[in-house]
């Protein structure tokens, strides 16, 4: 049985109650024995942590890994949403199987180095035989805990949509894969490396009948369901013209409501829809760096809070924040309640519960996001002794005060991050092959 002590942590952030101070934590083959002082276990591995920081890993629980390959796009830059999308959609649709893995290695990369452990991915296109195959392949070799959710776009610009017709799928095929990726990677059990789950891409991409299907069968295979949901006002205005409804109401009418269920961005919600979501026990990833590189808005987390809607955060896609950095995305979700509704909106430590526990909780994940005796061993561990944290008197304050970067990563107990390097792939020749792929994509 493989034992890790982390030992002399000055502070360890539990998202539990209870925080300790000097502590030590004892990890048992993949996951927590113990939290305390002058822990011991005989032959385990010791890591000193003195000037460190430990908090539960970072949940993200909203990504397009596949985008991390058209950053910064000229053209795209500046634009709305349909602008963008209309902008990057003949690009994606190079891509092939290599291009997929490839994204997915380089997004899983970077999100490690910021701390999180756990990440969910909404891929919605599948252009030259790729397959959601090739993400779930990249996540197991970085070594991050992952909830892949196959998505699908139906409807083309032929049939008034907003993507390509090249890059829709028929339904009865999306519906057949969905059920085959299930199948063989989906794991309910405690601890679990891989959750899959159904996610037709938004309401303007596929039809009535897609959505209402999707989630029959996501709920007979027993897994969760993702969606766009009120990113802008673009968004609404269509739901109103098409459906002659809100979103959330759109959502309720085909079942897009519930425990199981979790909607990206919901910037543009109101009160009733708010209420509902509350209610229902639906969940909504919030993605502040790309509502704002969108010019989408700033979403009405205090009042999803305070009605006891469960939010965790999303980087969304690389080609839209343009980075995949959690915890910078953690004190970008603090900041902007702020500037929405006062200085004292939102603390520092909950922007970090909402990025850890609340993440968690919005994948319907009991055993990770806290760390206590029980849980599974995903923890960050973050140098509060450098120049960022300089002349802090709180180093709990990490959003406040505090690196962008980990010092280690553990993830089930497997260091997948240490002395800030990535310890499962070679990220030198990843990036060099990033180069290549731009280059060609380019072209």
């Amino acid at each position: 049985m493989t034992h890790t002590l982390l030992k002399n942590a000055d502070h360890v952030l539990t998202m539990d109650g209870t925080d300790h101070a000097g502590a030590d934590i004892l990890i048992e083959a993949g996951v927590i024995k113990a939290v305390g002082s002058n822990l011991a276990s005989e032959g385990a591995k010791v890591i000193d942590l003195a000037g460190m920081l430990v908090t539960p890993g970072l949940v993200n629980t909203h990504h397009h890994l596949f985008q991390t390959l058209t950053r910064a796009v000229p053209g795209g830059q500046d634009a709305l949403l349909f602008g963008w999308l209309q902008t990057l959609y003949p690009i994606w649709s190079k891509f092939g199987p290599d291009d997929m893995h490839l994204s997915a290695l380089l997004g899983l990369g970077e999100l490690a180095l910021s701390g999180c452990t756990t990440s969910s991915d909404h891929l919605y296109l599948f252009p030259n035989g790729a397959r959601l195959d090739d993400t779930i392949a990249a996540a197991s070799e970085v070594g991050l805990r992952f909830h892949p959710t196959r998505g699908a776009m139906s409807i083309g610009e032929s049939e008034g949509g907003l993507p390509p017709d090249a890059l829709v799928e028929r339904e009865a095929d999306i519906l057949k894969d969905c059920i085959r990726v299930i199948d063989a990677f989906h794991d309910p059990a405690p601890g679990s490396m891989v959750r899959v789950g159904v996610a037709p891409c938004s309401p303007f991409s596929v039809s009535r009948e897609l959505m209402r299907d999707a989630a029959i069968l996501a709920r007979d295979k027993g897994v969760r369901l993702h969606t766009h949901l009120a990113e802008n006002d673009e968004d609404i205005a269509y739901s109103l013209e098409n459906f002659g409804c809100r979103p959330g109401q759109y959502a309720e009418d085909l079942g897009w409501t519930g425990d199981d269920v979790w909607h990206a961005h919901c910037v543009k919600l109101d009160g009733q829809e708010i209420d509902l979501f509350a209610k229902s026990g639906t969940g909504v990833a919030h993605c502040p760096c790309s509502n704002c590189r969108l010019g989408s808005g700033i979403a009405p987390v205090r009042a999803m809070r305070d009605a006891g809607v469960r939010v965790g955060l999303g980087v969304d896609g690389s080609a839209s924040n343009d980075q995949a950095n959690l915890i910078g995305e953690a004190r970008q979700a603090m900041l902007l309640q702020r500037v929405a509704k006062g200085a004292d909106a939102m603390s520092a430590r909950e922007a970090l519960q909402i990025a850890t526990l609340g993440g968690a909780q919005v994948l319907g994940r009991d055993d990770i996001g806290r760390i206590a005796a029980g849980m599974r061993a995903d923890l960050a561990v973050w140098d509060v002794s450098g120049i960022e944290s300089a002349g802090s008197w709180d180093p709990a304050a990490l959003l406040l005060a505090g690196p962008r970067q980990v010092r280690h990563l553990f993830v089930e107990g497997r260091q997948i991050v240490n002395d800030g390097h990535l310890t499962t792939i070679d990220l030198p020749d990843v990036l060099n092959q990033g180069r290549k792929a731009v280059t060609r994509l380019s072209a």
